[in-house]
């Protein structure tokens, strides 16, 4: 395989992971993550070396679990019952299917609507599923600058 080639993909799963820090059914860190090491390899870590790699490396497993707590934080913090979590997951994965509006609301009506179910409160509900989305939204906005920083720590060693 070319070198261009090679450098082609390892931007195309970057490219690919910022994207997935934004949709849910990518996984963001991971692709930008698997790029740099990519783009590490075929510089032969020459520029980007290990002491780069495991500061990515652990930048993306930050962004992970700041993606995951966020949103159980915020559901937590609302007294949120089992079903609004899996109302919330649910409506996530509704909202693939729906564009980028689905993507970014339908975590709160489905944690609403679980919410609703498990107490028959509508006011806790729509707290319930406020308090989840903000949740949701902490996180996301967490992996997309986690994911910047990545990129550039790896441009950073690149080009110095």
């Amino acid at each position: 395989m070319s070198e261009a080639l090679l450098w082609t993909l390892s931007v195309a799963l970057i490219v690919a992971g910022v994207a997935g820090t934004v949709l849910p059914a990518l996984p963001g860190t991971a692709f930008v993550l698997g790029g740099i090491v990519l783009g590490a390899w075929i510089d032969d870590f020459t520029r980007v070396g290990a002491a780069t790699l495991a500061l990515v490396s652990v930048l993306a497993v930050l962004a992970w679990g700041l993606d995951y707590a966020a949103g159980l934080l915020g559901a937590r913090r609302a007294g949120a019952s089992r079903q609004a979590l899996v109302g919330a997951a649910l409506g996530t994965v509704a909202g693939l299917f729906m564009g980028l509006v689905g993507v970014f609301f339908m975590p709160l009506v489905g944690a609403a609507v679980g919410e609703y179910i498990a107490r028959r409160d509508e006011q806790r509900a729509w707290k319930v599923g406020l308090s989840t989305w903000l949740g949701i939204m902490v996180g996301l906005v967490a992996k997309v600058v986690i994911a910047f920083m990545m990129i550039g720590i790896f441009i950073a060693a690149l080009v110095f």
